[in-house]
């Protein structure tokens, strides 16, 4: 399919450098988008995100650096996107994670998730979102987690962040909900829910479980997922781009305020 609906957009990727982040800016570069990307890695990491983009066909890609626990930095890097073309579609993907039980997590993790998991997708909204209802068209996709929607042990910063971040979502597209038009495309700010995503991230947990069932990397994947996954597939994270890219359409003007769930079922329960 080489549908290039994107075409003369222009969209910023936040924790684009690896894993889903990364699958969404080549789905939006597929579909003719522009794609600033911003996110960690070595520099020969990041040359390699650069040229997926690029391969995947988006009609310029830059790389925008700037540390997202610093509101001055996001400001910089705003600006220095502007300045390159006006940002129609925000995807705040950039996360962080750390578990400990409530009473022994440091402090010092604490801030680093609420400013990276949720304070950072509030600066990056509050300087894009106006200009976006200027033009009557803006997509601000936040990618979430099933922990925006259910707790689980041993992450009070992140299950705080990623429902603070479902909440802050709700209250811009009630905001916004108004500008532009069906014609235009309207302005939309909606989260995206994963649950467990084949990243190079769990497959130490995948790899473990395998080893009870000899090796079996499938029999690993269903023990990792039996308690919470009932479809006991995982996502690909091009599953989560695909959806991110759907929720760009003009068609999708009136999908607004939305927590989405990839999660095969684990918030069905």
């Amino acid at each position: 399919m080489n549908d290039r609906f994107l075409a003369e957009r222009c969209a910023l990727v936040t924790g684009s450098t690896s894993g889903i982040g990364l699958a969404i800016a080549r789905a939006l570069g597929a579909a003719g988008a522009r794609v600033g990307l911003n996110g960690l890695g070595s520099d020969w990491q990041i040359r390699e995100a650069q040229e997926q983009v690029r391969a995947a066909g988006a009609a310029e890609v830059r790389f925008l650096a700037a540390d997202l626990a610093r509101p001055e930095a996001i400001e910089a890097m705003i600006a220095e996107a502007a300045a390159w073309q006006s940002i129609d579609i925000l995807v705040n993907c950039a996360g962080v994670q750390f578990t400990a039980p409530l009473d022994s997590m440091p402090t010092e993790r604490w801030d680093q998730l609420i400013a990276i998991n949720l304070s950072a997708a509030f600066h990056t909204m509050r300087l894009t979102l106006p200009g976006m209802a200027e033009r009557g068209y803006g997509r601000v996709i936040n990618i979430a987690s099933v922990h925006g929607l259910v707790a689980s042990i041993h992450k009070a910063p992140y299950v705080a962040s990623k429902f603070g971040l479902i909440g802050l979502s709700r209250v811009a597209a009630l905001e916004y909900a108004a500008a532009g038009s069906r014609a235009s495309g309207g302005v939309t700010v909606n989260c995206i829910c994963p649950g467990w995503v084949e990243t190079p991230l769990i497959e130490p947990q995948i790899a473990a479980r395998a080893a009870a069932h000899d090796g079996d990397r499938e029999a690993g994947i269903r023990e990792l997922l039996r308690e919470k996954q009932p479809s006991q597939r995982l996502s690909l994270p091009e599953d989560v781009a695909a959806l991110c890219t759907f929720l760009c359409r003009r068609e999708a003007h009136n999908i607004t305020g939305a927590a989405l769930p990839v999660d095969g079922g684990w918030t069905a329960q």
